[in-house]
This record gives structure tokens, sequence and C-alpha cells, in this order.
């Protein structure tokens, strides 16, 4: 019969297994706690460094800015000649095209069927690369539709209005918009105008659709790796906004907002999300391609949809748009509105008709616009020269900023493994 001691060794091994366990929890606990604070510790320093990179600017730190942008040019241009020399048999079949078509080019001779299609062929390139620069920006904000394809269009406009014909001279256009002679003068409507500014902005607005495909692949890329660059501000805006989603009484700016409606509208609609966010004008598309990279819609039902909204449906609001401001009629009605102003309107009528009327003047005979001086032409030159130089200046902070990114990356990298 068994006594009460002998069930002491039992009661004692019970206690020793809970003992176990207690200690277990308290130090998976504080392994949790440690995660937690040395988490919180790397957010702070990756905001510490993001607060370094926006500081170095050309006129915050010039000398510091200047070496790391030569530094990371230096080493683009190394890369670069290291994935050619990794690729030189690509390199090689592309160089043999090139060779070919220039012989080609060469042989057949001026009227040969390279001759005919390479001005063309160049003048949409050109566009498509204004396209992609307006939609990829550098973070300059530079738009090419207002320094290049919105005046081009304008500049058809009234030409043809002024010529009362789209059918400029084949050899002259699109360098001079030069009138057919002896053509007999008619009837120009917008769509005409249209159709005939329709290869440059269908190119221009291909661009477009192909600067948007990077935000996509980054967020793509980083979901299937299932690595989270810390440094990426869109996908750390990108999770912010899924947070804040759900929050029922926060009160949210009206940019809050908007992000949140494209988040759900390309998560939820798809293909005609996409095709409607991309056929507006809209500053916050740049979120839809990540939204689509994050959750893997597609390629071609991401690219589709946006070539479809932005090559075709975009730019012909866009085309009509400028044709209306700028036909003559409506010109002329907007002038008369402004008549009829109290104080200064008649003064600025005046003034308006009167330089159109020397501009339509210049037109007609063909004289430099740089005769009499124009201030609109001027003042136009001016914002456009800022704007290069402001876009060279934000590519040279763009590029420092890229270097200086990489090396606290690094040194956090390092940190980690200590």
């Amino acid at each position: 019969m068994k006594t009460e001691n002998s069930f002491k060794p039992i009661i004692k091994a019970r206690g020793s297994h809970g003992s176990k366990r207690k200690r277990k929890r308290n130090r998976a606990a504080k392994e949790k706690r440690w995660d937690s604070k040395t988490e919180l510790m790397g957010k702070e320093r990756v905001k510490k460094d993001r607060e370094e990179r926006e500081n170095l600017v050309l006129w915050k730190a010039p000398v510091r800015t200047i070496t790391n942008f030569v530094a990371e040019l230096f080493s683009i241009l190394l890369n670069f000649f290291q994935k050619l020399q990794t690729n030189y048999l690509k390199c090689l079949c592309v160089l043999s095209i090139c060779a070919l078509f220039s012989y080609l080019y060469k042989a057949e001779g001026p009227d040969g069927l390279l001759h005919h299609y390479e001005k063309p062929f160049l003048w949409g390139l050109w566009w498509v690369w204004l396209g992609v620069l307006s939609s990829v920006g550098l973070g300059t904000g530079l738009h090419t539709f207002l320094l290049f394809l919105g005046p081009f269009i304008a500049k058809v406009t009234l030409e043809a209005y002024n010529c009362g014909s789209v059918d400029f001279v084949e050899s002259e256009y699109p360098d001079n918009l030069v009138c057919q002679e002896g053509a007999t003068p008619g009837h120009v409507s917008i769509l005409d105008i249209m159709a005939k500014v329709r290869f440059p902005a269908f190119c221009w607005g291909a661009g477009t659709a192909l600067g948007e495909l990077p935000p996509y692949f980054m967020a793509r890329t980083a979901r299937l790796t299932g690595e989270k660059d810390e440094d990426d501000e869109d996908l750390e805006e990108l999770e912010e906004i899924m947070n804040r989603k759900g929050s029922k009484g926060e009160n949210l700016d009206i940019m809050t907002r908007g992000k949140i409606f494209m988040h759900d509208l390309v998560q939820k609609v798809g293909f005609f999300g996409i095709l409607a966010a991309a056929s507006i004008p809209n500053p916050l598309f740049d979120l839809a391609g990540i939204t689509c990279g994050h959750f893997l819609v597609p390629f071609w039902t991401f690219f589709g949809a946006t070539l479809i909204g932005k090559a075709i449906v975009k730019m012909h609001i866009q085309k009509m748009f400028i044709i209306f401001v700028f036909s003559e009629q409506y010109v002329l009605a907007f002038l008369s509105l402004i008549k009829v102003v109290p104080g200064f309107g008649p003064s600025l009528y005046s003034f308006l008709e009167e330089m159109i009327k020397k501009q339509k003047a210049k037109l007609q005979t063909g004289q430099s616009s740089e005769e009499g001086g124009n201030p609109i032409g001027k003042i136009f030159e001016y914002f456009v020269f800022v704007m290069v130089a402001y876009f060279v200046v934000t590519i040279v902070n763009s590029l420092a900023q890229s270097r200086l990114a990489r090396a606290q990356k690094a040194k956090r990298d390092c940190n980690k493994n200590d």
C-alpha cells in the first residue's frame, strides 16, 4: 500500500515541468520584446537616414551633393559596361542588326523604303521618350505635355485656322508648318486638327504608359521575393493606406481619401478600374501601378488598360481641350467676355486683340516671332528654361541621394549581422 510520501516525487516532478514552461514563456516574451525593440530602433534608424537624404541637396550641401552625384554617375557607367561585358552576345546581335540596317539604308538610295519611314519613326520615338520622361519625372513633376506636346498642338491649331487647311507642306512638317501654295482655304474642324496631331499624341501617351511600369515591377518583385526595401517610400505608403483604410473614426484628408479610393478601385474592379484611373489626368496613378504589382495583377491586364487609357482615351480629351482653347472662334468669344469686365476689361481686351492680330500677321507673312518681341513667347521661353534647369538640378539631387541610400543600407545590414 502506497504511503503519502510516495506521491512527493510526482508532485515535485509536476512542479518542475510547470516552472520549465513558465521559464520558456518568459524567455519567449523577452525575445518578443527584444525583437519589437530592435524593430523600433531599426525604423528610427531608417527615418533618420531618410531625413539625412532629404537634406542632401545642392542648396543645402553643394559639395557633398556633387561628390555623391559624380560617384553615383561613375557607378552607373561602370555597371553599364559590366552588363555589356556580361551580355556581349546580345550586344553583338544588336550591333549586327544596326549594321545591316545601315547598309540597306545606304544601298537603297534616297527613294527607298527606309528613307521614307525614317523621319516618322524617329519623330515617334522622340514623343515616346518625352512621354516616358513625363511619367517617370525623376521626382521633378516634369510634365512634357505642358512643355512640348501642348504647345505643338496649339501651334498646329493656330496655323490650321490661318491656312484654312491641315495639309501643310509635307517636306517641312513637323519642323515648320508651311501652308500649301495655291491651296483653297476651307473650313477646318476640330476633328481635322485632332486627326493631324493623332500620331504624336498617341506616341506621347504610349510613353507615359511605359513610364508607369517601374513602380509596377518594383512592387511585384517585392511581393514575389518577400523582401521589403526599408527605404522604399512608395511601398511604405501603400502599407500605410491599407492600415488606415479600416479605421472608422479617423478623420482623413482629401488626398488620403483619394489614395484609398484609387487603391480600392484598382483592387476590386480590375481591368476597367485601371482603365478608368488611367483615362483621366490623375496624379495618384503611381499608386495604381504599385497596387497592381503588390496584388500580382497580370502584366497585360495592367499594361493593356494603362495603354488604352493614357494613349487613346486621355489623349483625346487633352487634344480636344487644347484645340478648343486655341480655336479662333472660341478665342474671340473669350475676348468678348473679357471686354465686359468692369475696370481693366476693355484695356486687357485691346491689348490681347492687338497681340493676336500681330501674331496672325507674322504667320501670314512668314516673319520670325523674334521680330517685334512677343512677350508671351518670351515668358514661355523663360518658363521652359526654368523647368529644364530645375529638372537637371533634381537629377543631380536624386543620383546623390541614391548613392547615400545604398551606403546607409549597407551600414544597417552590417549592424544587423554584428
